[in-house]
């Protein structure tokens, strides 16, 4: 087996372990907080944290589910060199089908910030800016996340870097795919803004 190989798999299972652990889930219980599973959307992802009235924990879970999928990308492109891209599938696979949890994870939009942020930081910036800035004008979470999501593999074609824009593309199609309901509810009109108590 070659040395890329070696570390490609490598870089592949050590993403999907970071990936894999379930921030949201694991700050609620330590904060008395309870299973998150159980309330609202049923996802451990910092949404679903946010309706448990905890801003500051549902911060931090965004921060910690950011810094899983960048800490893999990171690591694969200073020690497993080659091993970048396959780095980055396994922690965002690891976030939305977590093992741990039975394979019921997140939707994947902060550790997709992540990844790229780790792969090309102006990717990031451009996926941060329409983030945060569709959330400051529509107030809807999946609004934020869906444009951002699509403005990736945009902003990697636009960078040049169209060795990333296949697995963009893939990452962003399991987003939308990961967020069905809600695309349900913004047609019918029925998406709640931040802070509403359902999905």
């Amino acid at each position: 087996m070659t040395a890329f190989w070696l570390n490609t798999i490598i870089a592949l299972v050590l993403g999907y372990g970071l990936g894999s652990i379930p921030f949201g889930l694991l700050l609620t219980k330590a904060a008395g907080g309870g299973d998150i599973r159980s309330i609202g959307s049923g996802n451990i992802g910092a949404t679903n944290v946010l309706r448990t009235g905890r801003k500051g924990l549902a911060a931090l879970t965004l921060v910690l589910d950011l810094l899983k999928g960048f800490a893999a990308v990171w690591i694969a492109n200073h020690f497993l060199p080659g091993g970048e891209l396959a780095a980055a599938a396994g922690a965002f696979f690891g976030h939305l089908y977590p093992v741990w949890l039975k394979f019921k994870g997140g939707k994947g939009v902060a550790t997709y910030a992540g990844i790229i942020f780790g792969l090309f930081w102006q990717g990031g910036v451009v996926y941060a800016i329409t983030w945060i800035g569709a959330l400051l004008i529509f107030r809807i979470s999946s609004v934020g996340g869906l444009l951002a999501a699509l403005m990736a593999p945009i902003a990697a074609a636009y960078f040049d870097r169209y060795d990333l824009v296949p697995l963009l593309c893939a990452c962003t199609l399991i987003i939308f795919w990961k967020h069905q309901s809600n695309i349900r509810n913004l047609v019918n009109g029925a998406e709640p803004k931040i802070g509403k108590s359902k999905d």
